[in-house]
């Protein structure tokens, strides 16, 4: 959620949101400099001679961090901004007043970052997050990633009798682990994805949210009669059609056929639920019900005119409601619902919902202070650091509380009521994290984006798609994943 979002933002995130996340990124902000001086640095490339010392191990520093090293942390600037990171460097620092903290926030992460990772002088702390996110399947399957176990197994910021990971949303752990055992990635925001929309403008319509595909239809012909259109969406990424269609293939279908698209099973695009989904989609296309011009349009733009009231209804991450909020009416009722499904015929309830882990953050194996990136994950995961993620962006964190005594916005306040709705139906796709290139540019833009344009049939759509996942089956450069 990080926007980019999604980018990841996200994740993607994750995804994601995550994420992404996974929002497309408009332009560099602040790039990190190259150079790097640890407290124990020498010249060269990333050799064990270059980390930082351990420290000593107390029960205020579990992680035996070396309380005079440098430690720098690397932001995705996105959708959540970069003040939450700010104040928890502070709080850090603080702890420890000998050590200096580098902090930078930019969008270009992988043109700043992996030719660092190449060089073996990577940052202690990174936000992979964003349009250009590096692929988390690539570092792991190169092993440039160092496993989290220790941060999860260290007593909680708050707690000391309780370990960190008994403090995390469930599903985050698993989401960092890519083949069992070792937790690679950290999703620090946690996503609601779905279909979002202004509940005044539902209500000005005396419509409810549509529960099934002919509601839906029902829905948008009302819509346009007012001038409105059904639908937009983040017509040059729309990588972003996939949070509400991905949970709608698993309502329609049940969660096998995800984890099988997710496996890169042979025909798992087939499926006769992924099929009924897609000429669902394409049907608000050929119906006239998508906003004019959206195939041209990027993610704030599409926001933008979803916000002016444009369109009534937008796939999106709740990372939206920050990275909008300047466009949002006030009067705007912000509310998001799991994805219309098709008909009393699906295999799972009205209420599935994909939810998980966004803002992957990752500590590097040739980190020169990855107890120093480890300890400032730890401080973020405090209730205190939590507590102003969520008031200043609007967002869950992995930390499995932290909504007390803040008044929650109504997109978020609609997040948790949906979440709550769900229940154990929530969905999980891996695919955007475990195959990055695939899900962005080929299921996608040269998939999806092409449908939604009407350059392609659904029948089209699915036969290109599942050829492209054919190919990364078979293709022994990529690391293949599989849900254990």
């Amino acid at each position: 959620m990080g926007s980019t979002s999604a980018e990841n933002h996200g994740r993607p995130g994750t995804g994601r949101r995550d994420l992404i996340k996974r929002s497309a990124a408009l332009g560099l902000i602040s790039a990190p400099a190259m150079g790097f001086l640890s407290a124990c640095a020498s010249s060269g490339g990333g050799g064990d001679e270059d980390k930082a010392k351990a420290g000593k191990k107390t029960a205020k520093n579990p992680l035996a961090v070396n309380d005079t090293a440098q430690m720098e942390f690397v932001l995705f600037d996105g959708g959540f901004g970069k003040e939450y990171a700010e104040d928890a460097v502070k709080i850090y620092e603080k702890n420890f007043p000998k050590a200096k903290v580098k902090f930078a926030a930019t969008q270009k992460i992988q043109s700043t970052l992996q030719p660092r990772f190449n060089q073996g002088t990577p940052p202690d702390l990174i936000d992979n997050s964003g349009a250009e996110q590096m692929d988390m399947g690539v570092l792991v399957g190169k092993n440039q990633l160092a496993d989290l176990t220790p941060l999860l197994d260290a007593p909680s910021y708050d707690d000391p009798n309780k370990k960190v990971r008994d403090t995390l949303r469930p599903g985050i752990v698993e989401m960092g682990q890519f083949d069992g055992n070792p937790v690679w990635i950290l999703y620090y925001a946690y996503t609601v994805y779905g279909v979002w929309y202004s509940q005044k403008a539902l209500d000005s319509l005396d419509e409810q949210y549509p529960e099934t595909w002919d509601q839906m239809l029902a829905v948008c012909a009302k819509a346009k009669k007012k001038g409105m259109a059904g639908w937009t969406y983040a017509g040059k990424y729309p990588y972003y059609l996939p949070f509400s269609l991905y949970p709608m293939i698993g309502k329609v279908g049940g969660r096998e056929v995800l984890d099988a698209i997710d496996n890169l099973e042979p025909n798992a695009w087939k499926h006769p639920a992924v099929k009924a989904c897609f000429e669902a989609y394409y049907e608000l296309y050929k119906k006239g019900y998508v906003l004019k011009g959206t195939p041209g349009l990027d993610h704030i733009q599409s926001q933008t005119a979803w916000a002016k009231g444009q369109a009534l209804f937008i796939p999106n991450g709740s990372w939206v409601e920050n990275e909008s909020a300047n466009v949002i009416p006030a009067d705007f009722d912000l509310a998001v619902s799991a994805p219309t499904g098709l008909d009393s015929s699906d295999k799972m309830p009205f209420g599935t919902i994909w939810a998980s882990g966004g803002e992957p953050f990752i500590v590097p194996a040739k980190a020169k202070n990855a107890p120093g990136g480890m300890e400032q994950l730890r401080v973020m995961l405090s209730e205190a650091s939590s507590k102003n993620f969520t008031a200043k962006v609007k967002s869950l964190t992995a930390y499995n509380g932290g909504t007390e005594g803040i008044t929650l916005t109504p997109g978020l306040k609609s997040g948790v009521a949906a979440l709550e709705k769900a229940g154990d139906n929530v969905v999980n796709p891996r695919i955007q994290d475990w195959y990055v290139q695939l899900q962005k540019e080929q299921i996608g833009v040269a998939g999806l984006g092409e449908m939604m344009a009407g350059r392609l049939t659904p029948a089209e759509a699915i036969s290109k798609i599942q050829a492209f996942a054919d190919a990364a089956a078979k293709d022994s450069s990529i690391k293949h994943y599989k849900h254990q």
